[in-house]
């Protein structure tokens, strides 16, 4: 079995908190999943979800270049409020 810790639980905002000692090797802001069962607690470090794999898909599209610097241009579309062309633009609207 492994080493024992004791802790209170204690009140934080609307909810109830559990501090944990800094013995276990947590860093501030690790996520973890908490399991109930039968009146017992058991808490692991939730899976890291912020990265993806892309080594199975990359190339699987045969014919697709990347875009160069050039073909990343592109003119800005005229907008309905934009003034049309030779109309002096209202003092005080945008520029």
């Amino acid at each position: 079995m492994g080493n024992e810790y004791r802790a209170k639980v204690f009140k934080s905002g609307n909810s109830v908190a559990l501090r944990l000692p800094k013995a276990l090797g947590l860093k501030d802001g690790d996520e973890m999943v908490l399991r109930e069962e039968q009146g017992k607690f058991a808490f692991e470090p939730a899976p890291d979800r912020r990265t993806i794999d892309l080594t199975g898909i990359w190339g699987s599209c045969p014919g697709i270049e990347p875009l160069t610097p050039e073909e990343r241009l592109f003119d800005d579309a005229p907008r309905a409020w934009d003034p049309a062309e030779g109309t002096p633009r209202a003092e005080g609207g945008p520029r």
